[in-house]
């Protein structure tokens, strides 16, 4: 089903690109050729997004074929994806093809540098991902996401029950707000946001499953760990931190001791993944 919900996304994206027609494709008579267009790597990447990417053409009817693995390292000059068919698709299928797996690739690459530095001081931690995702691409930059090395977190509202700041100060207080969860739902996971390691503390004597630890300082989480730890809590619970991690700090995070580090710059930041399209014509089969 997954491809099939991608090659949705690409029949949108493509009238995005082409809401009439390919007017060079057109005016070029290419509908009368044939041939065979590589998507090639220019310089390493973590690849991303090419199997699904490929299966989801080949439910549209087009003939295409993964070189790379989706989530494999490749080296610059290594054929990613190939593609077989009348001149015409393949001018059209190019840049929707190419953007696809360039961000896709670059997230994946991202995460991969994050998920080394975090684990080069904590083996155990976990890299995960936020809902912060470009609208319309989310499917693919989670996959991505999870292909870098990194854990996909949940992919939308409907995944989890997540309270955070403005559920608690509508309802007055986070006790009423897991009170109402756990008579609701007893069996879901609780995430808990919170802002202050006392807070923390909170969430946890409360019953939260996951208390996440937002745009707190690698201090504040540090100290947030050690007060769980002291009452008797830590094992309790999953504990996350959130909040401007980046590479320039996701060490320092993953060495106070959390579980799971939660970031979005992947999704903002990715890394610069360069791919390129060579073709080639081919007698028409």
């Amino acid at each position: 089903m997954l491809a099939h919900r991608l090659a949705g996304l690409l029949l949108d994206w493509l009238r995005e690109d082409m809401p009439y027609r390919d007017e060079a494709a057109a005016l070029l008579g290419l509908h009368g050729v044939c041939g065979r267009l590589r998507v090639v790597a220019k310089r390493p990447a973590v690849a991303a997004c090419v199997e699904e990417v490929a299966e989801a053409l080949r439910v549209l009817g087009f003939d295409a074929r993964a070189v790379a693995a989706s989530g494999s390292r490749v080296e610059a000059g290594a054929v990613v994806m190939a593609i077989r068919g009348r001149g015409d698709v393949l001018s059209s299928l190019e840049r929707l093809v190419l953007n696809i797996l360039i961000y896709s690739s670059g997230i994946a690459t991202r995460v991969a540098e994050l998920v080394e530095a975090a684990r080069s001081v904590n083996p155990g931690v976990r890299v995960a991902a936020t809902r912060k995702t470009v609208p319309g691409f989310r499917l693919c930059s989670k996959l991505a996401f999870e292909q870098g090395g990194g854990d996909t977190h949940r992919w939308g509202l409907s995944d989890a029950v997540i309270v955070k700041d403005t559920h608690v100060e509508l309802l007055g207080g986070l006790g009423e707000a897991l009170r109402r969860i756990r008579a609701r739902s007893p069996y879901r996971v609780m995430v808990v946001e919170v802002s202050s390691p006392l807070d923390a503390v909170r969430a946890a004597e409360a019953g939260a499953d996951v208390v996440m630890l937002d745009n707190m300082s690698p201090g504040e989480v540090e100290e947030a760990v050690r007060l769980l730890e002291e009452r008797g809590l830590r094992r309790r619970v999953t504990v996350e931190a959130s909040g401007g991690i980046g590479p320039w700090n996701i060490a320092n995070y993953a060495a106070a001791g959390v579980d799971v580090v939660s970031t979005s710059y992947p999704f903002t930041q990715p890394a610069r993944v360069d791919f390129s399209a060579e073709a080639e014509p081919e007698p028409c089969r």
